[in-house]
């Protein structure tokens, strides 16, 4: 009979639950893992984070084909055809091998994996597909998944979420974006750069809700010359699916005269909610906050001892990386060690092109709570992305207006994903905006912003 007692069971092998099952084998925890998924990895990596980024980076590579940016560098390359077949089987081959490398790291560290949906049966116990499982400490790791919207039911081929929205099979004529957030602009740039139309609906004044208000203006300014069409303070009634189109339903945020709008696929991306329902966690004396979620401590330890919780189903950004820190600590702490996550300074991207990044305070955040310096330097003044012909965007930097102190870093670049780090890291370490300015950025790079944009908050920039 298989062994049904652990040290630790995690629940959920998704970026937070996996990294905190293979840590914890890690420093020599007995560790089992529960996942009803035939993969492992979770919603980034089988419908989430990865197959989106593999669309992105096939439809930009597709467009700078089909649209002339490659005839301009003296690369003409004619006929252009799409394969969407082909382009959907690059998708699925990048998720195949990231999730069969989860699980032969899950062999490599003993890493037990429980397969079926788990349930509390207590505070130490759990239930996986009619079989018993006790451990010391377990840790809720399940996630979140699609927030629904009233009177818009998804069919996962009109009306979509972002799990239907990557299995397309043919370019829609007119797309939808209900949501002007992260994953609604990311999954409307793939079918516009592949020949759909898309009109994004947000109900808010702006794209991009929580993002620096100056990224906010930049980006929607962006996207439009791009060719989108943006409609903000706009809120979906209903939608009507008629088999072969959809009928949106639309009136002013603030109340008024309805409107329609036709679509050949609505994709709803409103948001996302914590995956807590079946879990039984009334059977393990768990309370749920107003917004659903499992309230932690520092150390991610829930109001019931020997359970714990990390990633999107506690309060806190709903990013992967996050979990994934979280994933780390927790399992240090078990071990007895001190696992710590600074939630001050976890980065966010949005992959359309050029990028968009942060970390830290936006600019409206930092002046509620004292006085700040702002440094700006716009990608058109750095040679590297001038010579690539990338010129959009900028990088800008908040610091305390006393101390010096980095509090906030936003990035408008074609690379801005990967620049972030810099500015993480320097914020780790308490950076003053002096710090970055005196450090050697190598040249020509798009980085070379970041050091600028530090000048600029003491009115120094060399190159503007």
């Amino acid at each position: 009979m298989a062994d049904t007692n652990f040290d630790v069971i995690v629940i959920g092998a998704g970026p937070g639950g996996y990294v905190a099952a293979i840590r914890a084998a890690q420093l020599g925890l007995k560790t089992a893992c529960v996942e009803s998924r035939e993969t492992l990895g979770g919603t980034c990596l089988n419908v989430g984070c990865i197959p989106s980024k593999a669309l992105l980076h096939a439809s930009e590579l597709f467009e700078e084909a089909a649209h002339g940016t490659l005839a301009k560098w003296g690369i003409k390359a004619k006929e252009v055809e799409l394969d969407l077949d082909a382009m959907h089987a690059g998708r699925l081959e990048a998720v195949g091998g990231l999730t069969k490398g989860i699980e032969f790291l899950f062999k490599k560290n003993k890493v037990t994996w429980l397969k079926g949906h788990g349930k509390f049966t207590g505070p130490n116990a759990i239930d996986v597909a009619g079989q018993a499982y006790r451990a010391k400490n377990i840790v809720i790791a399940t996630g979140s998944s699609v927030t629904p919207l009233p009177g818009v039911e998804i069919d996962q081929r009109r009306v979509v979420d972002s799990t239907g929205a990557l299995e397309l099979a043919e370019v829609p004529g007119h797309m939808v974006v209900v949501g002007g957030g992260v994953i609604g602009l990311e999954l409307g740039s793939v079918w516009r750069r592949l020949g759909a139309k898309v009109t994004v609906v947000e109900f808010l004044d702006q794209i991009l809700p929580g993002m620096d208000g100056e990224v906010r203006k930049e980006a929607a300014k962006i996207f439009k010359k791009q060719g989108f069409e943006i409609r903000t303070s706009t809120k979906v009634i209903k939608a009507e699916n008629e088999g072969e189109g959809v009928t949106l339903t639309v009136e002013p945020a603030q109340g008024g005269e309805a409107q329609t709008i036709e679509a050949d696929v609505v994709l709803v991306s409103i948001g996302r909610r914590p995956n807590t329902e079946g879990l039984d966690l009334e059977s393990a004396g768990i309370q749920l906050n107003q917004r659903g979620q499992i309230e932690v401590g520092h150390d991610f330890k829930t109001g019931v001892e020997g359970i714990y919780a990390i990633g999107d189903v506690t309060p806190g950004p709903m990013l992967a990386h996050k979990a994934e820190d979280e994933g780390i600590a927790v399992a240090e702490i078990l071990a007895g060690q001190i696992g710590i996550v600074n939630h001050e300074v976890i980065p966010s991207v949005v992959y359309t092109f050029p990028e968009i990044a942060a970390v830290g305070l936006t600019e409206e955040e930092a002046k509620d709570r004292g006085e700040v310096k702002v440094g700006r330097f716009p990608m058109m003044a750095n040679s590297r992305a001038k010579t690539n012909r990338e010129a959009e965007g900028f990088v800008k930097i908040v610091a305390d207006a006393r101390s010096d102190r980095v509090l906030g870093v936003h990035i408008i670049a074609s690379v801005a994903g990967t620049m972030i780090a810099q500015a993480a890291q320097a914020m780790e370490f308490g950076a003053t905006s002096e710090d970055i300015a005196y450090t050697c950025h190598a040249h020509p790079t798009h980085s070379e912003a970041i050091k600028e944009a530090a000048m600029a908050v003491t009115g120094k920039p060399i190159h503007i």
